[in-house]
């Protein structure tokens, strides 16, 4: 995308974080913005700010809802004569034992991070080969190159939307339209404090010297979308992690098995299958003394 003057954006997860500083970034270079959030408040506070310079329209939407997906992306082509460019930002996460948690959990976290870009994108996709410079910006994040633990369901997502990114600018990229996926590390943002848990669970926030500002994310997702990257991996640590997974995975492997419990646990389980055996012997002894 060469320039973003008098261009036409659709944004999810626009009140607060990195979609907030898109809105801002992109209305200073001349974007129109259809921006969408379930935060009205925010969204009210974004528009504000953008709608003094760009024409702003925004909308109420739970992601998670797909009745609402379907009336905010009516809305949208009813009110909006083009899109040129669309970024799937919205995001959420959840932190805990996989075991723990509901498939009600697994279904709220997975609607939002990848079937709704995918449903979002593909409603757009026919009017996108319209235009002559279309971009389509996944924000994928690390977490959908390298896994840990407790965040079973936040990975799936986003490795899912990495693969959905690239099967994208693999077949639409022949026709026109720039596809990007953003890998950002950690950022500042309040996707932790925001991240739904196990019971009595603490999401545990990184650092802030390892996070990279929300500003700063914004900027280079433009400056990608403007050179028609196809991936941009943002923060040290991103990098960092992003370059073991190619060069040396067993050492990710290594520090994700590494745990000073797990020999201790594993002889525990031993000892109890001992003694289920055992008691279960006894009790076929038992029966087998009834039967004769």
């Amino acid at each position: 995308m060469k320039t973003f003057e008098n261009k036409t954006a659709f944004l999810t997860g626009a009140a607060s974080g990195i979609g907030r500083e898109l809105a801002f970034q992109l209305s200073m270079l001349g974007c129109n913005l259809y921006l969408v959030d379930i935060d009205e408040g925010g969204l009210n506070d974004v528009a504000r700010v953008t709608g003094q310079r760009v024409q702003v329209r925004t909308r109420v939407c739970d992601l998670a809802d797909s009745s609402a997906i379907s009336s905010t992306l009516c809305d949208f082509d009813r009110n909006a004569d083009v899109i040129d460019l669309l970024i799937n930002n919205a995001g959420v996460a959840y932190y805990g034992q996989t075991h723990a948690m509901t498939q009600q959990q697994w279904d709220w976290l997975m609607a939002i991070n990848l079937l709704a870009p995918i449903r979002i994108t593909n409603h757009f996709l026919p009017r996108l080969m319209e235009r002559p410079d279309a971009h389509i910006a996944n924000m994928c994040s690390i977490s959908g190159m390298v896994a840990g633990g407790r965040f079973a369901a936040y990975h799936t997502s986003k490795f899912g939307l990495i693969g959905f990114t690239e099967a994208l600018r693999a077949e639409y990229g022949r026709k026109g339209i720039g596809v990007t996926a953003v890998c950002p590390g950690p950022v500042q943002t309040n996707l932790y404090e925001a991240a739904a848990a196990a019971e009595n669970g603490r999401v545990p926030t990184p650092p802030c010297f390892l996070c990279a500002s929300a500003t700063r994310v914004a900027a280079l997702t433009i400056r990608a979308i403007r050179r028609n990257k196809r991936q941009v991996v943002i923060t040290p640590m991103a990098h960092g992690l992003y370059q073991l997974k190619r060069f040396a995975p067993g050492l990710i492997d290594f520090a994700n098995q590494f745990s000073r419990k797990k020999k201790r646990r594993l002889a525990d389980l031993q000892q109890k299958e001992l003694e289920r055996l055992a008691s279960k012997a006894d009790s076929d002894e038992v029966n087998l003394r009834r039967v004769a």
